[in-house]
Parts: C-alpha cells; sequence; structure tokens
C-alpha cells in the first residue's frame, strides 16, 4: 500500500488558510438526493477533508433542466431565480452532476435574462471535478480503492465543461476525471472502445426515443464490461443511472457496480 502523504504543521496551515477564506456552496441535484444519496455525502466529506469552508443550504429544489428540455425553459425561470438568491453569497457553488453544472452555467443566463432577472452565480457553478481539479488543483494520494474501474466519459463532460478531449476534435487528449483517479491508491483505470460515445440517455432523449436510447445503453455497458472491470465511474450521475437501470433490468452483467468518481475518490476518507 502507498503511503499517505503527511501535511506539514505549516503546509497544513496554510492550505487550511486560503481554503477556509474560500467560502463554497454544495448543491445535490434532485435526482442525485433520490437516487444517489451516499454521492453527496462523498462530496460533503471529500471537500471538508481538503480544508474546504463548504456549506450545504437547505432547501434546495430541482435546477430546472427537466422542465427546460422538455420545452418549457420559461417555467423554469422561477427554480433559476430561486438557486441565484440561495448561492449568491459564494464564491463557488459546487455539484455532482455535470449535466445540471452545464445546464446551470450555460443556460441560466439566457432564461434568466428573458424573465428580466440578472444571474449572478451561473459563472462560479462548477462540476467537483473540475473544482478539485482547476481551483484546488489536489496534487496529493487520496484514498484507497484497489479494483480495475471503467471511466465513463459523458457528453456534457467533454463537450460543454472541457473535462476531457472530444474525439471528434485533432487535439491532444486530457481527462480531468483520470487525473483525479490517479491519486488514488492501488486503482487500474481502463476506458472502454469508442471511449467518449453517448451512453444514450440525454435527459428527455430517453423517454421521447426509448427504444433508441435503449439500445445506446446496451451497447455501451457492453464496452464497459469488456475491459473486464469490476466498477463503471464517471463525473455524471444520470449516465451512470441509465446504465445501472439497464443492467439491473437485464443482467447480463450482474459482477458489474456502478460508482460516482468521488465516492471512489472519498473511499476510505
Amino acid at each position: 500500500m502507498t503511503p499517505r502523504y503527511v501535511y506539514s504543521y505549516n503546509e497544513r496551515f496554510v492550505f487550511l488558510l486560503i481554503f477556509h477564506i474560500m467560502r463554497v456552496g454544495l448543491f445535490i441535484p434532485c435526482y442525485v438526493d433520490a437516487v444517489f444519496p451516499k454521492v453527496g455525502d462523498a462530496c460533503f466529506r471529500l471537500l471538508r477533508h481538503l480544508g474546504v469552508d463548504v456549506t450545504y443550504p437547505k432547501g434546495q429544489t430541482c435546477c430546472g433542466q427537466p422542465m427546460a428540455n422538455a420545452g418549457f425553459a420559461k417555467d423554469s425561470a422561477l427554480l433559476a431565480k430561486r438557486y441565484d438568491d440561495m448561492f449568491k453569497g459564494f464564491d463557488y457553488v459546487v455539484a455532482p452532476s455535470v449535466s445540471c453544472t452545464a445546464f446551470i452555467r450555460l443556460q441560466y443566463p439566457h432564461i434568466m435574462k428573458e424573465s428580466g432577472h440578472e444571474c449572478h452565480i451561473a459563472r462560479k457553478t462548477m462540476d467537483m471535478v473540475e473544482f478539485l481539479h482547476d481551483v484546488l488543483k489536489v496534487d496529493r494520494t487520496l484514498g484507497r480503492f484497489p479494483h480495475k474501474v471503467s471511466l465513463h466519459n459523458s457528453c456534457h463532460g467533454a463537450r460543454e465543461l472541457n473535462l476531457s478531449a472530444p474525439s471528434e476534435k485533432m487535439e491532444p487528449r486530457f481527462n480531468k476525471i483520470k487525473d483525479l483517479l490517479a491519486l488514488v491508491s492501488d486503482i487500474e483505470v481502463v476506458e472502454p472502445e469508442r471511449y467518449d460515445e453517448c451512453c444514450g440517455f440525454g435527459g428527455m432523449f430517453s423517454i421521447e426515443e426509448l427504444a433508441v436510447s435503449k439500445q445506446m445503453g446496451e451497447r455501451k455497458l457492453a464496452r464497459h464490461a469488456a475491459t473486464g472491470a469490476k466498477f463503471i465511474t464517471g463525473a455524471d450521475c444520470s449516465c451512470l443511472m441509465h446504465m445501472a437501470g439497464i443492467n439491473a433490468k437485464e443482467g447480463k452483467f450482474p459482477e458489474i457496480e456502478f460508482r460516482h468518481v468521488i465516492e471512489i475518490l472519498a473511499e476510505g476518507l
């Protein structure tokens, strides 16, 4: 087992001083709270472990993405304003959901402008992976996870939040999720064939085009299983929920488990 890094007194003092000055709000999307409550707990534990002054405001609701995706963007303005008012006093807002984060950051300014409000917090909202990688710049050994893990790169993560280089672009590859997983002891990270192809969830797409969505999910799941990994992980709970649902219903790969990347990073902390 790799020895865990031990901070010196001076390092720990400076580390805590810097991050206690910064106020961070934790947003747990409604479906994460309902389906993956352990992910929210892992986020809070990991941020506290890293010395972050994190707060979970009570009274959180849906960000409004399902409503907007269904064609009712104007009606989601009330939820956008509620979110903006709730988190406006924070330096950053972090969430363990790539799709919700992308919706807030990219769509809130337009939705609120049309309803006569200025959006203040959208640009400060980040996915947990972004925040750990780009703001905190975590580079110390975290937990231990002695398993083979297949990494799922979601569409929103690769193409809207810049968590990894999209395969359709001719540019050097990078992957912020993989960078963070490299901080976990004894883990083996692999990627499936067509590593950033859509899993088929796509919000309303999985409802309006159920048959196509199901086939895409089955193919993606099979490619993950072909890696021989025991776990499938990623930064977007919606993709994990889609593939886990298919696997639970069809039972083709009963040996596979699903874990959000933050759960793995917080393992044993």
